[in-house]
């Protein structure tokens, strides 16, 4: 199967890889295609293979220079997750924000009543099940986003623990600092350790002013973009790097 055939048929299966292309040096044009799976195809080796999990977690294009020649590494993969537990006002508005950077966006609540397609309707998932049983299901990974709603502890404690557990870059709950002690204090206390706590964005957001639900998304998608950058998420005028986020 050709190098083409292959990307095809990740892009088809939605598997992450990285392409990557010489295009300065020799062998110039040559490629080779690897796969998080491990899984190679094409003319080159070495370097470039131990460089492929980097970035695939990190889901942009480089162009990399390595013994005198430049390479190309071309991402692809299916785009970034949003999973929101807890089916209240700011969810739908999280999900309409994620579809506009066009994201995959889950909303799971144990209470039917509130998981409905009329109330979700920007969702391109509702679970109802409880956090275990949910997270457990869309199984996070490092390109998922998670984010707790509830004010309640039967549901917030074991969905901020079970998240924590996985590879998700970034975990948020919504609430006061004070509910985020108190949060801080269940967690400990159901076997989360202070390093895993510190994970937390609570309160999730940036400090934008929010007071509506479309606000409050607006700020916590920031938020979720700046971590995924690696960035603080101040204002640009005040930022001594790059505005954009570096592709070399």
């Amino acid at each position: 199967m050709s190098i083409y055939d292959r990307l095809k048929q990740a892009i088809e299966r939605e598997e992450r890889c990285v392409l990557y292309t010489v295009v300065e040096g020799e062998p110039l044009g040559a490629k080779l295609l690897v796969f998080e799976s491990g899984e190679t195809l094409g003319e080159l080796d070495g370097p470039l293979v131990e460089q492929a999990d980097e970035i695939i977690r990190g889901a942009r294009n480089k162009l990399l220079e390595l013994d005198g020649r430049k390479v190309f590494a071309e991402f692809y993969g299916p785009p970034p997750r949003l999973f929101v537990y807890g089916a209240v006002d700011a969810a739908d508005t999280l999900c309409q924000a994620a579809k506009l950077l066009g994201w995959e966006a889950i909303v799971a609540d144990a209470r039917a009543k509130f998981a409905t397609r009329e109330r979700m309707p920007h969702a391109d998932e509702i679970i109802v099940a409880w956090p275990e049983d949910a997270l457990a299901q869309i199984a996070p990974d490092h390109a998922t986003a998670v984010v707790v709603l509830t004010h309640d502890d039967k549901f917030d404690v074991p969905a901020l623990k079970d998240a924590l557990a996985s590879e998700a870059f970034y975990v948020g709950a919504l609430g006061s600092r004070r509910n985020q002690e108190r949060r801080r204090e269940r967690l400990l206390a159901a076997g989360v350790s202070e390093a895993d706590f510190e994970r937390i964005s609570g309160p999730c957001g940036l400090d934008i002013g929010a007071d509506n639900p479309a606000e409050t998304a607006l700020s916590i998608i920031a938020e979720i973009l700046a971590v995924r950058a690696a960035r603080d998420g101040g204002r640009l005028r005040s930022a001594a790097g790059r505005i954009h986020v570096e592709i070399a």
